[in-house]
């Protein structure tokens, strides 16, 4: 059951970046979704159908909408827990909002009026992910799009910003401004370690700096986490270098846990 009141949970979201195949999906939601039950976190489980943005156009992209949903309504089944995927096209978001739970704009279309326009008119959770190339401010103008549909449930999540050639930064000062619109602001832990179009026609990254930026951030006092995960990082079809591996994430949790006790 998704629960909307985070003001004494973490919001996490985690799976892998995109859909490799139905059981390892299923194998991923069930680890996260047992080991988050232990804790004072609302997980949301998170995966691509279609990574329409990569970098080489041999790059692996995923099932597809039809397939991919598919395999999404299984986890939410099955596992349980609720869905989050992004949409990339006006024409998929009535498919889209039958299964999902969370509808997330992705980062390069945040500037799509009519996708954005789509998406709130189902009245789902509204995930924007703020672009790259965005000044934290111009959110306001997204997130004005969105209420103007009468759709109040909106998520702004932080991926970095573009930093000279083939790199990211984080200014954490970006989190605190968007919580001053009132709304959960989510730091997006493993985009913005990328590298995008660095290792050879693919995103390269540094998956080293996850743990300490994700306990920066809880310490800032966001409200939530999105982290891309899997059992064996190097051998993800997407963001290898970026991707946290699953074994490793109840021992960040504890300690993330134990910082925002502190942080209140």
């Amino acid at each position: 059951m998704l629960d909307i009141n985070l003001k004494n949970k973490i919001l996490f979201i985690a799976g892998p970046c995109v859909i490799e195949d139905k059981t390892l999906t299923l194998e991923i939601a069930s680890y996260l979704k047992e080991v988050t039950l232990k804790y004072p976190v609302q997980f949301i489980f998170k995966a691509s159908y279609d990574k329409a943005n990569r970098t080489s156009i041999d790059s692996y992209r995923g099932p597809g909408l039809v397939k991919g949903l598919k395999i999404l309504e299984e986890v939410k089944k099955k596992i349980d827990v609720p869905v989050l995927s992004d949409v990339h096209c006006v024409h998929q978001v009535k498919a889209v909002k039958e299964v999902l739970d969370v509808i997330q704009i992705p980062a390069f279309l945040v500037r799509q009026t009519d996708l954005v326009v789509e998406v709130a008119k189902t009245k789902k959770i509204v995930n924007v992910k703020k672009a790259q190339f965005m000044a934290t401010q111009d959110m306001e103008h997204v997130i004005k799009k969105i209420e103007a549909c009468g759709n109040n449930k909106i998520w702004l999540t932080e991926r970095g910003v573009s930093f000279g050639y083939s790199n990211l930064v984080v200014d954490f000062r970006s989190m605190l401004i968007m919580q001053k619109t009132g709304y959960p602001v989510i730091y997006d832990v493993t985009h913005s370690l990328q590298k995008p179009s660095a290792a050879n026609g693919i995103s390269g990254g540094d998956r080293e700096f996850a743990s300490p930026l994700a306990k920066a951030a809880i310490a800032c006092g966001v409200d939530g986490l999105f982290m891309e995960v899997h059992p064996n990082p190097l051998k993800a079809l997407s963001d290898k270098h970026t991707s946290f591996e699953l074994k490793n994430i109840e021992a960040l949790l504890q300690k993330l846990i134990k910082i925002k006790e502190v942080a209140q």
